[in-house]
């Protein structure tokens, strides 16, 4: 089911899922981040599986994601992250933020978390230098 978008309770198999904070991590957060939106756009591209976990509510998320005409996979709070997890199925799970708070909830659902601030290790465990690129 190779980019196939998963409903509700339905799980494929993907290589990586990567759950982006928005406020802080993304620039179009609120305080801006430093990654940009063309990294969400490239990682969808290479067939992550790719969405939100977010302070912010579903709605919101959703909504910025349709402006920004990005079609993620999902949207959710951080503390969330473990149904996520038992949403899709993928060899990696990770979660990209810039808070105590998100490497807490990311670590407690299994995921592995990046910190925004590390750009070049965000970069290696993604896709190799190339994906660096597009992460502002």
């Amino acid at each position: 089911m190779d980019g196939e978008r998963a409903g509700p309770g339905r799980l494929y198999a993907a290589s990586i899922l990567i759950s982006f904070d928005i406020d802080g991590t993304l620039e179009c957060g609120d305080p801006p981040g430093p990654i940009l939106l063309e990294a969400m756009r490239q990682a969808k591209a290479r067939g992550y599986v790719i969405g939100s976990g977010s302070d912010r509510v579903r709605s919101d998320q959703q909504r910025l994601w349709d402006i920004h005409e990005i079609d993620v996979d999902f949207v959710g709070g951080k503390h969330h992250l473990d149904e996520v997890r038992n949403q899709f199925e993928a060899s990696r799970y990770i979660h990209i933020g810039d808070t105590d708070v998100d490497r807490y909830y990311a670590e407690a659902a299994g995921f592995e978390f990046l910190h925004v601030e590390d750009l070049n290790g965000i970069s290696n465990a993604l896709a190799g230098a190339d994906f660096f690129d597009w992460l502002g």
